[in-house]
């Protein structure tokens, strides 16, 4: 009986393993971030995990551009998510400031990560699931990676301050718990990626990344502080809208 030639080996361009790659070169930033914070440089730390946030933007986007999504992909995305987003913030945090209040200190790390974990595994749900659209347009609760940019709003404040604003070992653990309910809630919070502009003022907006980026450069601690204080007043705003919206719809009449 003759036997059925073998099939070629698929083949499969190196340039859609890049998604991966960024994936997981977030993932090392991460977790060399818990190395810096174990050293005392919380500044590298910090940076590190804006690093991680900045990468995980563009993974997902260079997926889409080469085609090359997979549920892998998706997966490994996921997983660096938890990492780079609920573990190590929450280890920065408590190697900064927490461990004079060891016990609550480390209970806040819990709460901050599980939550994380729980609004990462409520998304990938959400997303293979076409009747939830909510999230293509706002996010249902703060989304991991601005997560952990808020969470370390007191090393901001205290570093801006020169440490005169340091907070409290016990307030730092309610801002982190703060947070990670703020992750699971349904609060809606804004999408940066889903905001529109006229095409007229379309150069307005680079100039406005520009002053952003330079900003950053040069006065990092304030520039973070303020970019999380405006977000939470843009989750205000959606909230303030939303409860607004329901009680107009409440108070319309039923048609007869």
């Amino acid at each position: 009986m003759a036997r059925k030639p073998a099939e070629a080996p698929r083949e499969l361009l190196l340039l859609k393993l890049l998604p991966n790659l960024v994936s997981i070169m977030a993932l090392c930033a991460g977790l060399t971030a818990i190395r810096y914070a174990i050293g005392g440089n919380v500044t590298m730390a910090v940076f590190l995990i804006g690093a991680a946030a900045v990468l995980d933007g563009l993974d997902g986007r260079l997926a889409r551009m080469l085609k090359s999504e997979s549920a892998i992909g998706a997966e490994l995305d996921s997983l660096c998510d938890f990492v780079n987003f609920g573990v190590t913030p929450a280890l920065v945090l408590y190697l900064w400031d927490l461990q004079n209040e060891a016990r609550l200190g480390w209970i806040a790390c819990l709460v901050y990560a599980v939550c994380c974990m729980l609004r990462l595994a409520r998304f990938n749900v959400g997303s293979r699931n076409p009747v939830e659209a909510a999230e293509k347009t706002v996010f249902i609760g703060v989304p991991s990676p601005a997560g952990a940019l808020l969470v370390m709003s007191p090393i901001y404040l205290a570093f801006t301050s020169d440490d005169a604003l340091h907070l409290p070992p016990l307030l730092v653990a309610a801002w982190m718990v703060g947070i990670g309910v703020l992750m699971i809630s349904r609060v809606r919070t804004p999408s940066l990626k889903r905001i529109k502009i006229a095409a007229d003022h379309a150069r307005y907006a680079l100039v406005a990344s520009v002053v952003f980026v330079a900003a950053l450069m040069t006065y990092p601690w304030i520039t973070l502080l303020v970019a999380c204080l405006t977000y939470l007043a843009g989750v205000l705003l959606l909230a303030v809208g939303s409860l607004r919206k329901s009680q107009a719809d409440q108070d319309r009449p039923e048609a007869g």
